[in-house]
């Protein structure tokens, strides 16, 4: 059973400097990189293709309004989920360790929720399987990100945050291959990302070595340690602040082209809403092919010259540059060009974001609930970005047809230079 208990007055898991602390062994790394991939295959297939597919089968006079719903649901969930089940992996005692079980047992917890949504009859079924879905996986990712701070040297952070932040990417496409593969079986639809994710995280969980928390330097967990594991003072902890807010901004600018490329496509290029499907698969394997390459050369580069910031600075360059020319291009091999040039910046952030987060966790005791906090900042713009978005075609309305998304790229290019500028101010990482 698993055990869980207050905040720990002393380490656990001490974290010596980078300097002390072999180099993890490359069975490690891969069953890492494999568990990230596992995790956001089974959770980003759904909101990529097949929750819509389902959810058009159950409802489909009102599928928009129905999707919605049952997205919003989920999304809300993944954002509490996170530092939550961050912090109770932090005072787990487990004899199986601190992450093993909330790894696994969150994978289970995650299948079982697409289950549901592959046999459930009803909107509100759906919407529950999507709840189940999304608490499972987010408690596997919770104790996944925490492990880079946890069992990585700083001298290796960089090649393993770019392995690690790649595979979302290349998730998105493999979701997209298990769709098509499994099109027209609900069930599979759903199983086989769930099942996939539960293999590749299980080994993770067979090489991980994992040290309980202790027991006896345990105090008790509440309601206000719960509501706490939300905040972290960014006047005390002024790097980790300056961090979530950069991470944030850089999102924002992120989200505003994978958020919008469907709409743009028909809107701006004139593709038919079918045309433009296959146009977004083309685009994804552009941006994830980009993506490897970015996040594979930032990494080694970073590690070597032992350097984080300057290659934010540069990522945000390059994805803001990419976001400028997609707001001016009118045709698909310019989108693409300019897709394959956001996408290698993307990988350039990737690749240094979560090695520079690692080194300014305000205490390694709580390493999964800080990384739950910092995530929320890469999470909330996907849901703030299609919210805020409908209010800028005003701004470009004087531009002529689809001159709306012009506004929108512009403003995404300028907030992810905003959000450079604000790691430039993290003063305790080069």
């Amino acid at each position: 059973m698993t055990a869980v208990h207050g905040a720990a007055a002393e380490p656990v898991l001490p974290v010596p400097g980078a300097d002390d602390r072999p180099a993890a062994p490359a069975r490690l790394v891969a069953a890492l990189v494999a568990a990230q991939f596992g995790a956001y295959l089974a959770v980003l297939t759904p909101v990529i293709v097949t929750l819509a597919i389902r959810v058009a089968q159950v409802a489909p006079d009102t599928r928009a309004a129905s999707l919605g719903q049952v997205l919003s649901v989920g999304a809300v969930l993944a954002l509490v989920a996170n530092p939550l089940f961050g912090a109770l992996s932090d005072r787990t005692t487990s004899r199986f360790g601190r992450r093993r079980p909330w790894l696994l047992g969150g994978m289970v917890v995650g299948l079982a929720g697409l289950l549901l949504v592959a046999v459930g009859g009803t909107v509100p079924l759906l919407t529950l399987g999507w709840a189940v879905a999304q608490l499972g996986v987010n408690a596997t990712l919770a104790a996944l990100t925490a492990i880079i701070p946890d069992q990585i040297p700083d001298r290796q952070r960089g090649r393993v945050s770019g392995l690690v932040g790649m595979m979302t990417s290349v998730a998105m496409v493999g979701g997209a291959f298990v769709a098509q593969a499994v099109a027209g079986h609900a069930l599979l639809m759903m199983a086989v990302p769930g099942l996939v994710g539960l293999l590749c995280v299980g080994w993770l969980v067979l090489v991980l070595r994992d040290a309980p928390a202790d027991r006896a330097a345990l105090a008790p967990y509440g309601l206000r340690t719960f509501l706490r594991s939300f905040w972290v003072n960014p006047l005390r902890h002024r790097d980790f602040g300056w961090n979530w807010l950069g991470r944030f901004m850089v999102y924002v600018g992120l989200a505003s082209l994978t958020s919008y490329q469907t709409y743009y496509l028909v809107d701006r290029l004139g593709f038919s809403t079918e045309q433009a499907a296959g146009k977004v698969f083309l685009s994804t394997l552009v941006m994830t092919a980009a993506t490897v390459v970015g996040s594979i050369l930032g990494g080694t580069l970073s590690d070597r010259s032992g350097r984080r910031k300057p290659y934010v600075v540069f990522s945000a360059a390059v994805t803001g540059l990419a976001l400028l020319v997609v707001a001016l291009v009118d045709s698909l091999p310019l989108f693409l060009c300019a897709v394959a040039l956001f996408g290698f910046g993307q990988g350039l952030y990737m690749a240094v974001d979560v090695a520079l987060a690692a080194a300014v966790l305000p205490d390694p005791r709580e390493s999964a609930k800080d990384m739950g906090v910092l995530n929320i900042a890469n999470a909330l713009p996907q849901s703030l970005v299609p919210i805020v978005a409908p209010a800028l075609p005003a701004l470009g309305a004087g531009d002529g047809p689809g001159g709306n998304y012009s506004a929108l790229f512009v403003t995404g290019a300028v907030c992810g230079l905003l959000g450079a500028f604000a790691v430039q101010l993290v003063r305790s990482v080069r």
